[in-house]
């Protein structure tokens, strides 16, 4: 039974691979990317590369063709609108080629927000539904990566971290997580027809955030609120569920999710 995953040289594709490398025979598995010259490391690995657009149906039919299951990455486009389009092309595709499991990546807790990206995904659930393929969305939360964006350097720099004021918290998780659970919910039985929010164990707030650069840094850093600190991220943030947490990534992996410190540690070693 083969495996089929777009956008498999992406940040979140690559690991996914990596961890399926781990799971089952590579001759089971089929790289659907966007453009072939940057799928080289996947060949040399042993993996079959299909190239695969997500705004050329035909080129999406003849990767899929064969295939069973589906590992479906959304698109990275940053028109939601051309978004759902391509979404469309994959899920068309996919009913061709008659997969028998869709996994698609969505975002967590589409109900509690009412943005163009949770329209689109909401949409692309919808869509996914209709086909009658048994599925599971992935509802992914915050990626690690927002973290650096909340000033961390400055904080370090400074010894304070400014925050806009508010009842912060997040559920930040790293791609190495769910990775690990998007590869196991593809390659193993029992859940279909399942959707899983995926999100750490436990939301941590800025003043946490504080205490672990310190630790880290051997520095005084304190939290202080200040609205001058208004940025776009912030007006994103309130209008997204992004502090809610579920034990469905942790019991998927079965692990703890990445703590704080972990994902602290990662962004700076990679600064």
């Amino acid at each position: 039974m083969s495996i089929l995953i777009t956008g498999a040289t992406g940040k979140l594709g690559s690991l996914i691979i990596e961890q399926l490398l781990k799971r089952v025979e590579r001759e089971r598995l089929i790289a659907c990317v966007h453009r072939l010259d940057k799928a080289i490391q996947l060949r040399e690995l042993g993996i079959e590369v299909r190239q695969a657009d997500y705004d050329d149906p035909l080129s999406l039919e003849r990767s899929f063709a064969g295939g069973s299951k589906l590992l479906f990455i959304s698109s990275p486009h940053t028109d939601d609108t051309v978004r759902v389009r391509q979404h469309s092309h994959v899920i068309e595709a996919a009913k061709k080629a008659n997969i028998t499991h869709l996994v698609y990546t969505s975002f967590a807790f589409l109900e509690k927000a009412n943005i163009s990206l949770t329209h689109l995904h909401l949409a692309t659930e919808h869509a996914i539904r209709t086909t009658g393929i048994p599925y599971t969305f992935l509802r992914n939360g915050l990626y690690s990566d927002v973290i650096a964006a909340f000033g961390i350097q400055q904080a370090i720099e400074t010894g304070e971290l400014i925050t806009y004021p508010g009842k912060w918290s997040f559920h930040t998780v790293t791609r190495e997580d769910l990775s690990l659970a998007a590869a196991t919910v593809i390659s193993t039985e029992g859940h279909e027809n399942q959707t899983y929010e995926l999100t750490a164990s436990r939301a941590w707030n800025f003043v946490e955030l504080a205490e672990v650069l310190a630790a880290r840094t051997g520095k005084s850093i304190r939290h202080r609120e200040d609205p001058v600190a208004e940025s776009w991220l912030y007006h994103f943030l309130m209008q997204i569920d992004a502090s809610s947490t579920t034990t469905d990534l942790e019991r998927i992996i079965g692990k703890p999710t990445a703590s704080l410190e972990q994902m602290v540690r990662q962004i700076m070693e990679q600064a």
